[in-house]
């Protein structure tokens, strides 16, 4: 019986970066290499690598099986959350379709499929590009807002977490020294996940998301009953993605024509001081929340997504996502995953515990 000939396959990290993800890539690497013996090109800068000539690329091997890649943050091969190939800015101002070029470069490399770690804006991309070149596709879900749907966890979100839960800890001896309301702005682009665990794990007395609409004098009031029951200080969690109280989301500008959520934070501190009469203080995370060394559950999750991912190249099974369910490792339709957002369940039991345990969600 003939063997199978081996397979070369590529691997790109795409979208925002997060704790986790060399720890994918050293899983694939690891199996692809180990238990398959095929070739594992990794490339760079995510979509960006496909389309330079010559394509940006370099061969994985055992170096990347080392232990370190499990504990490094980021991504060993650069990623990019801009430059939609399909509308791709110019230097003129105008807009191209470079979607082909991107193909070719999947061609150039001589894959036989590809491996694409990213949320549900760069699986998107993906999936019609994998379409239009008719290449092969198995999706692995990263993004720090945990806002794919049909996985209950997603590369990054634990230690998304675990940071904004030190940071409420690191917070809380400061805020009742000096009898202070601590307003602690988190990433959340449209979810709030993080905002949500956080708080119930640090012990936040207000936790705002943007899928309960709130008011400032329900928050306002429920920082007096806080002070009425004999505690000096307050702390307040809210997701970057919280609209103000004019219903208006607040963004920040960077360079020409880039924006990103950031500022509700300030927003809220100045105005529960104006209403209070407390001491506010604000600190908004941003991107300290993508970096670091990864938790142990996001090591693990990662690594068992690495590895099936590859099963799945092997078995013949593409157009789908890799999944965490019911504490095992799945895999789901890739368009199903991002059909529409998973976003937090404002009947749902995190939302139960937060407000049994007494939590204002600025509805009441």
């Amino acid at each position: 019986m003939t063997a199978a000939p081996a397979k070369t396959i590529g691997i790109l990290t795409s979208g925002g970066d997060c704790a986790g993800l060399n720890a994918v890539i050293r899983a694939v690497a690891c199996r692809a290499i180990e238990g398959y013996g095929w070739r594992v090109l990794g490339i760079r800068q995510g979509t960006m690598g496909l389309m330079r000539r010559p394509v940006e690329f370099e061969e994985l091997g055992p170096s990347v099986f080392s232990s370190t890649m499990l504990r490094m943050g980021g991504t060993i091969l650069g990623t990019t959350n801009k430059g939609n190939p399909f509308a791709f800015p110019m230097p003129d101002g105008s807009l191209r379709d470079r979607s082909e070029e991107l193909i070719e470069g999947y061609r150039e490399l001589g894959l036989d499929a590809l491996i694409g770690i990213g949320g549900d804006g760069s699986f998107a991309i993906l999936r019609r590009l994998a379409q239009q070149g008719g290449f092969p596709l198995v999706g692995i879900p990263k993004t720090i807002d945990n806002d794919l749907d049909a996985t209950e966890n997603a590369v990054g979100y634990q230690s998304a977490v675990a940071v904004a839960t030190e940071a409420l800890d690191r917070l809380q001896p400061t805020a009742a020294s000096h009898d202070r309301v601590m307003i602690l702005e988190v990433m959340g682009r449209d979810a709030g996940h993080i905002a949500l665990a956080a708080g119930i794990a640090g012990g936040a007395d207000v936790i705002l998301i943007p899928e309960i609409a709130y008011t400032i004098e329900n928050v306002a009031a429920h920082i007096e009953r806080v002070r009425r029951r004999g505690r000096n200080f307050a702390l307040v969690v809210v997701a970057e993605a919280v609209k103000d109280s004019f219903g208006q989301q607040v963004r920040q500008r960077h360079g020409i024509g880039t924006e990103t959520y950031g500022g509700i934070g300030h927003l809220l501190g100045a105005t529960i001081s104006k209403v209070t009469g407390a001491e506010t203080r604000v600190t908004v995370l941003g991107h300290v929340q993508r970096g670091g060394q990864p938790t142990a559950n996001d090591r693990l999750i990662a690594s068992s997504f690495g590895v099936h991912a590859v099963d799945l190249i092997a078995a013949g099974r593409f157009d789908r996502m890799v999944a965490w369910q019911n504490r095992q490792v799945v895999d789901v339709p890739l368009g199903k995953a991002i059909a529409a957002p998973h976003l937090v369940d404002p009947h749902g039991a995190m939302v139960r515990t937060a407000r049994s345990l007494g939590i204002c969600l600025g509805d009441c």
